[in-house]
């Protein structure tokens, strides 16, 4: 599956739907993402020159950037950038804190908590279900997801988040020519003198490596297994929206997929929502009330909504991503001793996706 960061909500899904369909009884689902080796690409045709066989690249490296028919791209950058808006990701989390009115304040708050959540986690054990360490030759060489733990001292000191610099208001790029470039995706909202941009390194989810799988299977075959059934899947929804607006997209999945499930969203005792940008998800807060009257702002602060942090703290590994949500509902459930959950998330390209969940037993 290829559906950027909901594509291992999408391979959870399908994996229902050839059970439901007969093709199956048991299978493996979840997605892998190492944007630590994401490649630089050589981009040209093949009936060029310069590029008709591997050893005529290899012969003629150095004379390659000189070619016209010839370009080197960045394969990370490339993926994280809409290909019909053409702005990247982190453009996408201004826009929507620019309209909903999202605060640089409100970002860099929401991140610490996130941070703190996340440490929180990793320290009560709550992780160790579902993490396995990283062992090499018969030696373990990685025990505990590091990312958040780079960044601890965000939480005790939160004056750090004001020392880094915004994406889109800087001397190289002023908001006045942010708001100008995204006219069109900005919904008539103008510029005024003195607005700030918001989006920042560290209110924004880091690129990690990752991995991530839950086994879907029927409640038959669970039980000859021996298999512990963690969760019943009740219903999904994927929703298209403006890809400029890409992060709030979760807030129209929801409800598709709530109402396909038959579960009220106050209902819901534990939510695992992803975290690209403090802006979208704050966005979804709004929107989400707005719209649908959702209140996700409430099931957030009363420790319902990404109790144990989310992709702020952890990073995001994109294809993962949906499948580390996935474990973080039912273990929380379970945890907690609670019943229905949902996970939702966006994807470049305006994707969300949303999946319901009720613990059994």
């Amino acid at each position: 599956m290829q559906n950027n960061c909901v594509s291992s909500i999408e391979a959870i899904s399908a994996a229902c739907r050839f059970i439901m369909a007969g093709e199956g009884e048991l299978y493996l689902a979840g997605g892998v993402e190492v944007m630590s080796r994401m490649p630089y690409s050589i981009d040209g045709s093949r009936a060029s020159k310069p590029l008709r066989s591997l050893s005529v690249v290899k012969e003629k490296w150095a004379e390659l950037l000189a070619s016209a028919d010839v370009s080197v791209v960045d394969a990370m950058e490339q993926g994280l950038t809409d290909p019909v808006k053409n702005i990247n990701m982190a453009a996408t989390a201004e826009i929507c804190a620019q309209i909903y009115d999202v605060s640089r304040a409100e970002q860099d708050e929401y991140a610490r908590e996130s941070f703190r959540r996340t440490l929180a986690g990793w320290k009560s054990g709550f992780f160790d279900a579902s993490v396995v360490p990283v062992v090499r030759d018969g030696k373990t060489i990685l025990e505990k997801d590091e990312y958040p733990f780079l960044r601890e001292d965000l939480v005790d000191k939160p004056q750090m988040f004001a020392k880094a610099p915004a994406a889109f208001d800087n001397s190289q790029y002023s908001m006045k020519q942010f708001y100008a470039d995204n006219a069109a995706n900005l919904e008539g909202k103008q510029y005024v003198e003195g607005t700030k941009g918001t989006v920042t390194l560290f209110n924004s989810c880091g690129r990690s490596d990752g991995a991530a799988a839950v086994i879907v299977t029927t409640a038959k075959k669970a039980k000859e297994l021996g298999l512990e059934v963690l969760a019943e899947i009740k219903g999904w929804a994927f929703e298209g929206n403006n890809p400029a607006h890409m992060g709030v997209s979760p807030a129209l999945a929801a409800p598709v997929a709530l109402s396909r499930a038959g579960i009220k969203f106050e209902d819901l005792d534990q939510i695992e929502l992803h975290e690209p940008f403090a802006a979208t998800v704050l966005s979804i807060f709004k929107l989400g009330q707005k719209r649908f009257g959702h209140d996700w702002a409430a099931k957030y602060k009363s420790g319902a909504l990404n109790p144990n942090g989310g992709s702020l703290a952890v990073g995001h590994p994109l294809g993962a991503t949906g499948a580390r949500l996935m474990l973080n509902l039912v273990h929380a459930l379970k945890k907690n001793n609670t019943k229905k959950g949902l996970l939702a998330a966006c994807a470049g390209g305006g994707m969300g996706g949303a999946l319901v969940v009720e613990r059994a037993g």
